[in-house]
């Protein structure tokens, strides 16, 4: 099979899988208007390997929901600074039909000569540009929005997201970049006390076994708002989250890292 090698997602959420298969473990989440690079085709011909270009993250995606695109019209994705959909749901209306999308998705929109390629479409939700950097209250209301979504292994939207997909969406709707498992975003900026942090720093925990786990974004003085279980806002000291609910330490306090300076 020839393939471009090159793709974009026009549809709301494409699986990323860490095999050529359904049935295998789904490892993040490509979401509509993300681009990225064709790596490896299966021999059956119905799995593509793909390479996000936001985080360089490596997967499988099923070939039916792989949208080829030229080298030409990547390129210009790449170089233009795009609207990221800001509203926790919307709706477009894309090539005549009407698509759910979610926070983080990247809009085609008309008046971009970069997306001369693509159907007419129409949008008018909330946007911003993708480059554009905002205040640490508007991170922590954006990161609050996904308050009760389901915690999801692999996970990138409102309808299921893990603890680093939570991270990296929030910061990236703020205008920041990090990559997308806990485990690169441990090394990204510089440690800082806990008694010394702010709001929008970043801390990392380890589980019983002593290794790094968990990642969560503090928004207040003893406050930290993370996926477990769902997105939810727990105390934190310099042990670790306490969940107040069932009046425990779940996760040990490891590191605090201050990426937006």
């Amino acid at each position: 099979m020839q393939l471009e090698n090159h793709g974009v997602v026009r549809l709301s959420i494409v699986p990323v899988r860490a095999e050529q298969s359904d049935a295998s473990e789904m490892i993040s989440q490509l979401l509509f208007g993300e681009h990225y690079r064709v790596l490896e085709v299966s021999e059956n011909e119905a799995w593509i390997k793909v390479e996000n270009a936001f985080d360089a993250y490596q997967g499988w995606i099923d070939v039916k929901q792989h949208h080829p695109i030229s080298q030409e019209y990547f390129e210009q994705i790449e170089s233009s600074d795009y609207k990221i959909c800001t509203e926790l749901t919307s709706k477009i209306l894309f090539d005549h039909q009407v698509s759910f999308i979610t926070c983080g998705a990247i809009l085609p929109l008309l008046n971009n000569p970069l997306f001369k390629e693509e159907a007419n479409v129409v949008f008018n939700g909330n946007s911003k540009s993708m480059h554009q950097k905002v205040g640490i209250s508007t991170l922590i209301n954006t990161a609050k929005m996904y308050q009760n979504t389901p915690y999801l292994w692999g996970g990138r939207s409102p309808f299921g997201i893990d603890c680093s997909g939570f991270t990296q969406v929030v910061y990236r709707m703020a205008g920041y970049k990090l990559p997308r498992d806990s485990s690169q975003q441990i090394m990204k900026g510089e440690e800082v006390k806990l008694d010394e942090h702010i709001a929008g720093d970043l801390a990392f925990f380890t589980n019983k076994e002593g290794k790094m786990n968990h990642v969560g974004l503090l928004i207040g003085e003893n406050e930290i708002i993370h996926a477990s279980g769902k997105v939810r806002v727990d105390l934190i000291d310099k042990k670790g989250i306490f969940n107040r609910k069932q009046n425990r330490y779940t996760h040990h306090l490891f590191k605090v890292k201050r990426v937006i300076k």
